[in-house]
């Protein structure tokens, strides 16, 4: 009889006790991204660990997320930016801005493919969402996870979870959702253009750009230099070649530890209750709107820019504006390989890629200016 008392007692504090349709869904859709992370490898290296915080998070009885528990206390990094801030370090270190300095006209390719985050912005508010929550949901657009989750952790932290899920898999979905747009907006004749090689950028330039990138913006939009500041000076550690262990850990160990805490933290904030909500529904919705029109503003641009050079530019690196690096780079050299065999867009759309970057971080300060 004790025994039987026993395992009833266990039973009713065990986890199964706590288990409800909601909590039996997001565990489905926990495994969903896993599947989609390790299986389809999209965006792997952050939708794992958001995938299992989803899991853990939603797991009865765990106190992960109560006052002391382990996510709740990790979560500090989430709520006062620390992490996606450390992130953009990484960012800068890893990153190449020598496309960008040999053709500095496609910075403004970059602005342009901000489109949609500005469409994402109108629709959200149009369908009952409050402007700083617009906000943090049309920054999707600029298909840039760290600056989704930067935005949305200062503005919006209810709908963290549902917006960094939305930026991340549209991030991953980027050789699917961009073809069938640049294909529309350009002609197979204009995909065929094969641009002139790009000129050398000196040790110089590269060195007093994220210096001079930093104080412009900086005076201009102060609230854009958490984001452009620090990534301006993991690009130094890197072009500086005179501290490589920092610019070293900055590309590895530090980005590589904080993506664990980062992914696992956003994933925490997926709880049944937040996430299982007609909202969600509506900020995957207007993802996909932000992002596509982001496209568009980018190849429009390109085709602005094709004209006024008289035909040398290919409006494909337009789409390359967004700030999915280097995928969206990728993407326009192999349409632009279907057209033509021997063109190699690569180094071109690189430019425009990581003006993109700059693009979104200066388009989240702009909001943080007018709206905080």
């Amino acid at each position: 009889m004790n025994l039987v008392n026993s395992i009833l007692s266990m039973a009713k504090i065990s986890g199964f006790a706590g288990l409800n349709l909601e909590s039996v869904i997001m565990l489905l859709v926990g495994g969903i991204l896993l599947y989609l992370a390790i299986v389809k490898k999209y965006e792997p290296l952050l939708l794992l660990p958001i995938a299992f915080g989803a899991i853990l998070v939603n797991l009865p009885f765990t106190g992960l997320m109560e006052e002391g528990g382990f996510l709740n206390i990790l979560s500090f990094g989430i709520h006062h930016e620390l992490f996606p801030i450390l992130i953009f370090m990484g960012i800068g270190a890893m990153t190449d801005f020598g496309p960008l300095l040999a053709n500095p006209i496609t910075f403004l390719l970059g602005a342009a493919a901000q489109l949609g985050v500005f469409v994402a912005i109108i629709g959200a508010v149009l369908i009952g969402f409050d402007i700083r929550e617009a906000a943090a949901i049309g920054i999707i657009g600029g298909a840039d996870g760290p600056t989704s989750i930067y935005l949305a952790a200062k503005m919006a932290p209810k709908i963290l979870g549902a917006i960094a899920v939305a930026a991340y898999s549209y991030m991953s979905l980027v050789p699917l959702i961009q073809p069938p747009i640049m294909k529309m907006f350009t002609t197979r004749e204009q995909r065929k253009i094969v641009m002139k090689q790009l000129r050398p950028v000196s040790k110089k330039e590269k060195i007093l750009f994220p210096i001079i990138c930093t104080i412009f913006v900086g005076l201009i939009l102060p609230a854009s230099v958490p984001i452009i500041g620090i990534m301006m000076l993991g690009n130094l550690f890197r072009e500086s070649m005179v501290v490589n262990r920092l610019s070293d850990t900055a590309q590895n160990e530090l980005i590589n530890i904080v993506t664990i805490f980062l992914g696992t933290c956003v994933g925490a904030t997926m709880q049944a209750e937040y996430f299982l909500t007609v909202e969600t529904i509506k900020i995957i919705i207007l993802g996909l709107i932000a992002f596509a029109f982001s496209t568009f503003g980018g190849i429009l641009f390109g085709q602005i820019l094709y004209k006024i050079s008289g035909g040398k530019i290919n409006p494909l690196i337009g789409a390359a504006g967004v700030s999915a690096v280097p995928m969206a780079a990728r993407v326009a050299q192999k349409v632009g390989q279907q057209a033509n065999p021997r063109n190699f867009l690569l180094m071109h759309a690189m430019g425009p890629n990581v003006a993109g970057v700059i693009g979104t971080a200066v388009a989240a300060g702009v909001m943080l200016t007018l709206l905080q």
